[in-house]
């Protein structure tokens, strides 16, 4: 820093006082850029005000109640300073920590939404996606400048139920435009034009040519994996293009195709059935069909229906096959709701103080007879 600057700090501080002085330090801080001397410049300003050592060499946790709630609210107003400099400058990544640490991502959320994916662009991604500051806009920036693969790879490790279903629909429908894309460009390649509609199911309709033991038009791990999230869907549209990517599956010549697990054995034509059944459509079929897989000693068959059956508010069937198949297998390890909370889901408290008792869970029996007293 030029000696000067010294001199005119000196300056300030005799013709202005103390006041003048740390405006004068925090305007020349401003100027250069440096916001996190300007951050330390704002935090010795408040300790003046307070009446403590400008240079702090004590704990504040020997300070006064008071002291210590203004001295906080001085630390949170110089943060949003800073974090705000740091956002009209473009970096996020540097003013994150700041709103982070007075517990305020509003301001970042707001600025990752205007973010485009480019050069740089990985802090963006880590803070909206991976610290869920704002998810859905950070796997959107994954899908533009990642692509599907990593996309897929983010989304089954992502563990927060938040903005997950937005991430869920973003990747079905990125792939369903993406195997539109590549259908249409091959039928218009055939016929001379591609027809005017967005549904696969309609552009494969009638076209068996376009599906020969070689022929495939989106990467089949991409489509099995999409078509397996889709499950987690609650919205009939983004369920409907899912459903279309099953129909293109059954198409696919035996060698892009691939054996699930089960219940889901015929990947594409299972998947289908039970992504009706999300639909509201041939539902009861769906039932039987699964139902049908139970059996044997793998749970997985029966705790699918089971989920199935709570999606679609069926609790009572749902709390039937609990009972029956799935009874000895701890809640902890269950990949759908437990007894209990299919009880509590169906507010059939008196079934689950009963149930509880009988498994000698005395936690749930408390719950089943607060519940069943409160509703009476």
């Amino acid at each position: 820093m030029p000696p000067e600057t010294f001199d005119r700090m000196a300056q300030a501080l005799r013709e202005g006082g103390p006041e003048a002085g740390f405006e004068f330090l925090a305007g020349q801080l401003r100027e250069e850029k440096n916001y996190p001397l300007l951050f330390e410049a704002r935090l010795m300003q408040k300790r003046h005000e307070l009446g403590l050592p400008l240079i702090q060499t004590d704990s504040a946790a020997g300070w006064p109640e008071a002291t210590r709630r203004a001295y906080d609210e001085g630390l949170v107003a110089a943060a949003r300073e800073v974090g705000g400099l740091f956002l009209a400058c473009g970096d996020l990544a540097r003013a994150w920590p700041y709103f982070r640490a007075i517990g305020e991502s509003a301001p970042i959320a707001e600025a990752i939404d205007r973010a485009v994916a480019g050069e740089g662009i990985e802090p963006v991604i880590e803070i909206a996606f991976h610290e869920r500051v704002n998810p859905r806009k950070g796997f959107e920036l994954i899908l533009q400048h990642h692509g599907i693969c990593r996309a897929i790879t983010s989304f089954e490790q992502y563990p927060s139920p938040e903005g997950r279903e937005e991430c869920a629909r973003l990747l079905i429908r990125t792939l369903h435009s993406e195997l539109l894309a590549s259908l249409k460009r091959t039928i218009a390649q055939q016929e001379g034009q591609a027809p005017e509609t967005s549904n696969a199911a309609k552009l494969i309709a009638g076209r068996d040519w376009l599906f020969g033991e070689y022929s495939y038009y989106v990467d089949t791990s991409h489509l099995a994996s999409c078509i397996r999230i889709s499950l987690e869907l609650n919205d009939r549209e983004t369920l409907g293009l899912a459903l279309e990517l099953t129909e293109y599956g059954k198409h696919l010549s035996p060698q892009f195709s691939f054996r699930g697990e089960p219940p889901f054995e015929d990947s594409y034509r299972d998947h289908a059935v039970y992504i009706r059944a999300l639909m509201g459509d041939d539902v009861d079929a769906a039932i039987a069909h699964f139902r049908a897989k139970i059996g044997g000693e793998d749970p997985l068959p029966a705790e699918v229906l089971v989920a199935l059956l709570a999606r679609l508010k069926r609790y009572p069937e749902a709390i039937e096959i609990a009972r029956e198949q799935l009874r000895e297998i701890p809640p902890s390890q269950l990949s759908c709701p437990s007894v209990m909370q299919l009880c509590q889901m169906a507010g059939d408290y008196e079934q689950l103080a009963r149930l509880a008792r009988e498994q000698g869970d005395l936690l749930s029996f408390a719950a089943g007879l607060m519940g069943y007293t409160e509703a009476g």
